[in-house]
């Protein structure tokens, strides 16, 4: 963008809550703020603000999820305005230098500041069939993990004899209602996969790596399938927060290295039980780890390392279309040349 049409553009920075929108914009070196409702009416009211500006507009707001998604759709779709959706953590980072409060508004100034300062991204809206995936698959995630607290608190109370007995009835009853919610949700999502094509392929794709299986492959496909298309291998690891993160200052100060966690949670945590299990059943995947244990590397880095391997050979599955074959992914790596 030349010099010209940037003096055009109206950065505007949107900070986003359940019930209510904080926009800043600068014009002329002044700070315009105005607030609308977080709801269908107030996003048709701020974009006819923002085109009432008669100028481009390019707008940032970070990724709150179900909070924010809606309004990044209607933005999209508006004429005359472009929208990004940021990484919090980015955002985190880049207001270090410029606030020294946290308030909606000065939230918002610094989401205006960054569609100002740093490269703009456009935002595309994901397919209907991915985000619907995504949708049930974390709802699944949540109510299991809801589940495995239920059945600990169950086990406890059983043991105590100072527990009355309605209180296991009723996390008896609570259990039962969870795992009905499970084999529902299950079923939809199988549903929604086997009415897109392209979602039912990467399901079987993913199926062919040691360690995915059914459920797993389910988690995996509802985070993948809305990362954007031109991103490469590198992307998507970033986009993982499964990249390292290194800690070095001329010749004395040497950190560890860790992961950046700069990413998608989800998509991490439904890596990390298929690379324990892919240790144990792909020679090429358990030789790569056992060589890193010989190197000292510790349990978690290594299937850390796993993980990512894991990650890199996905993304080369759904380029091809090929399945998995770990001989394409370690071409230089002699099975069985580390100690077991």
């Amino acid at each position: 963008m030349d010099k010209q049409r940037r003096q055009d553009v109206l950065y505007c920075g949107i900070d986003v809550s359940a019930k209510e929108l904080v926009v800043a914009v600068s014009k002329e070196g002044n700070w315009h703020q105005r607030s609308f409702s977080n709801l269908q009416r107030g996003h048709r009211a701020l974009i006819r603000w923002l085109q009432s500006q008669n100028r481009p507009v390019r707008v940032c707001l970070e990724a709150t999820g179900i909070y924010g998604l809606d309004l990044a759709m209607a933005l999209e779709k508006a004429e005359g305005i472009e929208v990004s959706v940021l990484n919090p953590r980015n955002v985190s980072r880049f207001a270090e230098t410029l606030r020294r409060s946290k308030t909606d508004p000065a939230d918002a100034q610094v989401l205006a500041e960054y569609a100002r300062r740093m490269p703009f991204e456009p935002w595309q809206p994901p397919a209907r069939a991915a985000l619907q995936l995504r949708t049930v698959m974390r709802q699944l995630a949540a109510i299991t993990k809801q589940h495995t607290m239920q059945v600990n608190r169950l086990h406890a109370a059983s043991g105590s004899v100072t527990v009355p007995t309605c209180v296991r009835v009723e996390l008896k009853r609570s259990l039962r209602h969870l795992a009905a919610s499970t084999v529902r949700l299950r079923h939809a999502a199988g549903k929604i996969v086997k009415q897109d094509q392209q979602l039912e392929q990467r399901w079987q794709l993913l199926q062919t790596v040691p360690g995915i299986g059914k459920l797993a492959a389910l988690q995996l496909l509802g985070e993948l399938a809305l990362l954007p298309r031109h991103l490469d291998v590198r992307q998507w690891v970033a986009c993982s927060g499964l990249d390292p993160r290194h800690h070095r200052s001329g010749t004395s100060v040497e950190k560890a290295s860790r992961i950046s966690r700069a990413g998608n949670a989800h998509l991490r945590r439904s890596l990390y039980m298929p690379a324990m299990v892919a240790t144990c059943h792909d020679p090429h995947l358990r030789t790569f780890y056992l060589n890193l244990a010989a190197r000292r590397k510790s349990n978690r880095l290594a299937l850390i390392a796993v993980a990512r391997k894991i990650l890199h050979a996905i993304y080369g599955m759904f380029r091809s279309g090929r399945p998995y074959d770990g001989s394409l992914l370690f071409p230089n790596l002699q099975l069985g040349s580390c100690p077991t």
